[in-house]
C-alpha cells in the first residue's frame, strides 16, 4: 500500500515542490495548511505537475481539535512540518507572534502524532540555528547564533523534537538544515509566490528583471568576497524537495534524531545571482549598492557530506538552472497563481 505522508504547510513554496516529488514516488499526501503564507491557487498546480491528486485540509496547526480530526480520518504514516510564519524582518517586529505561531505549531503537531501512534517527522529547519562560524559548515559545528525571532523559533523547535525523539525508542526525527533555496519547478507551472514584495532575494531579481521593480538594492560590496558582495549556499527547490523524499527512506530505517544540512556545499555571491540570471534570461538586472545590513556575514555555505553518506542525496543543479526554471515561472506567471 502507498505510504500517507501529511504534509503540514504544505502550500507554501518549499512545502508545495516536495509535495510533486512525493506525489511523483508514490506516497500519497495530505496538506495541513491555513494559506497564510500561500494562495489555494498552488493546489492544481501540484496536481498538474504531479498527474496525481492530494488531499487538502484548510487547517491551523496550532489548533489541535482540528488537526487532530486529520490524524483520525487517516493512516498517517509520517509528517514532513512546514508550518510556520517565515519572515524574518517581520519576526523582529512581531516577536510574540512568532514564538507563539511557531512553537506552539511544533508542540500541537508533536503531541496529535503521540496520541495517535506516528513516530516519523522530517522538519524543515534552517541554517539560521548555527553560530557565526566559518564555512563549510557541518552540523556539529556551534548552533545558537540566531539574529532573529525566526531562527530562534527554528532553534528551539529542534530542541523541542529531540526531546520527544529521545523519550520512545520508536521516534525518528530528520531535521533538515536547509541553506538559501531557489527556482522554480522546471515545467514552469510551479514556483516562488510571495506574498507583496519578496523579503528573498531571487523572487525580487526575477522581478526586477520582468520590469515590476526598476532595480535591486544590494546590501553591501565590501565583503571578503571575490566580488565584494555576500556568498551564499543557493540550492535549487526541486533538489531540495527531493532530499525530503530521502529523508523519509532514512526514517524507514533509523530510530532517534538527528540534522542533516541540505545544501550543495558552494557559495555565490549576490552578484554572481545577479549576473546568472541576466545570462539565463537575456533581460538586465539593474541594481545598486547600499549599505550592509547588521548581521549580515561574508559567506556561508554548507557542508553536505551527511546528506550524501546518510540520506545518499546531492544536489544536482547549477545556478544556471536555478535562474532558467526560476524565469520560465516568472514569465508564465508573473502576477502568481492567482493571476
Amino acid at each position: 500500500m502507498p505510504k500517507t505522508i501529511l504534509v503540514t504547510g504544505g502550500a507554501g513554496f518549499i512545502g508545495s515542490h516536495t509535495c510533486v516529488d512525493l506525489l511523483q514516488n508514490g506516497y500519497d499526501v495530505i496538506i495541513a495548511d491555513n494559506l497564510v503564507n500561500s494562495k489555494r491557487g498552488v493546489l492544481a498546480h501540484i496536481e498538474r505537475v504531479a498527474g496525481r491528486t492530494l488531499t487538502f485540509n484548510q487547517v491551523d496547526v496550532t489548533d489541535e481539535t482540528a488537526l487532530s480530526k486529520i490524524f483520525e480520518a487517516h493512516e498517517i504514516d509520517a509528517v514532513i512540518h512546514f508550518a510556520g510564519l517565515k519572515a524574518v524582518g517581520e519576526s523582529v517586529a512581531q516577536p510574540l507572534r512568532y514564538y507563539r505561531n511557531n512553537l506552539n505549531a511544533t508542540l500541537t503537531l508533536l503531541a496529535c502524532m503521540e496520541k495517535y501512534g506516528v513516530h516519523k517527522l522530517a522538519f524543515s529547519s534552517s541554517a539560521t540555528v548555527y553560530a557565526i562560524t566559518p564555512s563549510p559548515i557541518a552540523e556539529d559545528a556551534p548552533l545558537g547564533g540566531c539574529t532573529n525571532p525566526y531562527g530562534w523559533t527554528k532553534f528551539m523547535s529542534e530542541q523541542i523534537i529531540a526531546d520527544w525523539a529521545r523519550c520512545d525508542e520508536r521516534r525518528s526525527a530528520v531535521l533538515l538544515r536547509y541553506f538559501n533555496p531557489i527556482g522554480a519547478h522546471e515545467s514552469g507551472l510551479l514556483g516562488e509566490d510571495p506574498q507583496g514584495i519578496p523579503n528573498n532575494l531571487f523572487p525580487y531579481v526575477a522581478r526586477v528583471a520582468a520590469g515590476q521593480y526598476p532595480h535591486l538594492s544590494v546590501f553591501g560590496d565590501d565583503y571578503n568576497t571575490h566580488d565584494g558582495t555576500g556568498v551564499r549556499d543557493y540550492i535549487h527547490v526541486m533538489d531540495l524537495a527531493r532530499g525530503h523524499v530521502c529523508a523519509l527512506n532514512y526514517l524507514d530505517t533509523h530510530t532517534g534524531c538527528i540534522p542533516i544540512n541540505l545544501g550543495r556545499g558552494e557559495g555565490y555571491s549576490v552578484l554572481d545571482l545577479v549576473h546568472a540570471y541576466e545570462s539565463a534570461t537575456g533581460k538586465p538586472v539593474p541594481y545598486r549598492i547600499g549599505p550592509r545590513r547588521p548581521g549580515d556575514v561574508d559567506a556561508t555555505y554548507a557542508d553536505p557530506t551527511r546528506a550524501r553518506e546518510l540520506l545518499h542525496w546531492t544536489a544536482e543543479r547549477d545556478l544556471a538552472n536555478m535562474c532558467a526554471c526560476g524565469n520560465r515561472w516568472q514569465m508564465q506567471y508573473p502576477n502568481g497563481y492567482e493571476g
